[in-house]
C-alpha cells in the first residue's frame, strides 16, 4: 500500500477550465483530504478566479504574474501569484513529482 500522498496540479487557461478545475478539486479532496492540490491559472482563468470567489479553494489557486500583468490586475488574498510563467512553474512541479491534469 502507498502511503504517499498525491500531488496534483490542475491547469486552468480558461474560464471553463478554472470551473472545472474547482470541481475536480473538490471532488479530490472529498475522496482524499491528505491530497495536495493546486490550481493554476493562467491566460484567462486569471481574470476568473479574481471575479468569482471561491471560498474553499482560492488559498489553493495560483495565478501566472505574466497573464495577471498582460491583464492589468492585481491580485486578491488568499489567490497567491507563482514566482514565473505558469508553464515554468508546472514543468518544475512535475519534475518534483506533481501529477499534471489539464481541467
Amino acid at each position: 500500500m502507498n502511503n504517499k500522498a498525491m500531488k496534483v496540479i490542475l491547469h486552468a487557461p480558461t474560464a471553463s477550465a478554472l470551473e472545472r478545475a474547482r470541481n475536480n478539486a473538490t471532488n479530490l479532496k472529498r475522496e482524499d483530504p491528505d491530497a495536495h492540490v493546486r490550481i493554476i491559472a493562467n491566460a484567462q482563468a486569471v481574470g476568473a478566479a479574481l471575479d468569482i470567489v471561491h471560498e474553499q479553494l482560492d488559498s489553493i489557486t495560483w495565478l501566472c504574474p505574466i497573464s495577471l500583468d498582460r491583464a492589468g490586475r492585481q491580485n486578491r488574498e488568499p489567490l497567491q501569484v507563482l514566482t514565473g510563467p505558469a508553464v515554468l512553474e508546472m514543468v518544475r512541479l512535475q519534475q518534483d513529482g506533481w501529477v499534471y491534469l489539464r481541467a
